[in-house]
């Protein structure tokens, strides 16, 4: 898939998601088959831009690009000034957050809320495609169906949107109104996808493979945007990839795999954030990784409880090894009975 001058390696994009989609997750996600991940939203607001929420979500060091960052504001100047300071930085794709149903970011006009003002809208791809144009980066568009139930008004504004220049258009199932309950519907996507030329991301309830290529068959999209379901389990773009290549199911991942892979996700994670915010930080995500694990009963929880009762990086990593040794053992011991098991079994 083409955008602007790069070359995306495939179909499967990591959706961005404040808080969660930091550089050490997004870094992870494309190490296990995701093509392209867009950043955390960051603010358009110049006197936030330095902080050290901003700076961090705005931190791509070591990341395989093309490096594409979300800017969020509702002032079509701001946004274009948004643009560029993100692009003297190292953005390689500008994307336009007009997606974000949560109230603090909606409050403000800002996210799926530009979504009631078209003429607002319109005025911030405009600015932000304009001031983008110059050094070659193209802008992207992520949005919702609509405001509400009764204002499904996406298509017009994709419309609009490739009118002024946006390149690509990612389009989440619901409206704001839903905010993530109920049902994702892809018929607005498949709607906007025959009205449009330039490429159409299909997101949200993208949960399985099998999910997936259902999804690219209703819709036609060029790709699909996975969130929550990647939290936890960032191997879900390599599994995708595998049933939409041969139409068998990867077996799960071992668990030494994920021992691996959670390792290194912890380090790149405290080199972040530093050791105290770290540790503090890295506890959803270790909560995420053991709901999805093929534990026993019980067992995710209480992990969840002993790593959130640690304070340093040290004691957390210990955990996560040793609970994973553990685990792994017990999965051998099951697949390998002893003589006395499979007499009884006889």
């Amino acid at each position: 898939m083409q955008l602007g001058p790069y070359t995306l390696q495939n179909a499967l994009f990591v959706a961005p998601m404040a808080g969660v989609t930091d550089r050490p997750f997004r870094k992870l996600c494309k190490r296990l088959g995701a093509g392209y991940a867009v950043s955390e939203m960051v603010t358009s607001r110049p006197d936030l831009q330095d902080s050290l929420k901003t700076s961090r979500r705005a931190d791509h060091s070591g990341e395989p690009g093309p490096i594409a960052v979300q800017i969020a504001g509702t002032d079509a100047q701001m946004m274009a000034d948004a643009a560029r300071y993100n692009i003297d930085r190292g953005a390689q794709i500008i994307d336009i957050n007009m997606g974000c149903p949560a109230k603090k970011v909606c409050n403000k006009w800002a996210g799926s809320a530009l979504m009631q003002d078209e003429a607002l809208a319109l005025q911030i791809v405009e600015a932000v495609v304009e001031a983008a144009a110059p050094q070659g980066v193209p802008v992207t568009l992520k949005m919702r169906t609509g405001w509400c139930a009764n204002v499904k008004n996406a298509p017009v504004i994709a419309k609009a949107a490739e009118a002024a220049g946006v390149q690509m258009l990612t389009v989440h199932g619901r409206t704001r109104e839903q905010g993530y309950k109920g049902f994702a519907e892809h018929d607005t996507v498949a709607a906007i996808k025959r009205a449009v030329r330039i490429p159409v991301v299909a997101n949200g309830d993208i949960d399985s493979p099998h999910k997936a290529a259902e999804v690219l068959r209703h819709t036609g999209a060029d790709a699909i945007m996975i969130g929550r379901a990647a939290q936890g389990r960032p191997w879900i773009f390599r599994e995708i990839a595998h049933f939409l290549a041969t139409g068998q199911e990867l077996p799960a991942p071992d668990l030494m795999e994920v021992k691996s892979w959670l390792l290194d996700h912890l380090e790149d994670h405290y080199s972040l954030y530093g050791e105290y915010t770290g540790v503090r930080s890295a506890r959803k995500h270790l909560g995420w990784y053991a709901q999805a694990l093929p534990l026993p009963v019980g067992e995710a929880g209480t992990f969840r409880q002993r790593v959130n009762a640690l304070t340093t990086a040290q004691a957390q990593l210990d955990c996560v090894r040793d609970s994973l040794d553990a685990w792994a053992a017990a999965d051998r011991q099951e697949d390998n009975p002893t003589r006395e098991d499979w007499k009884l079994a006889a």
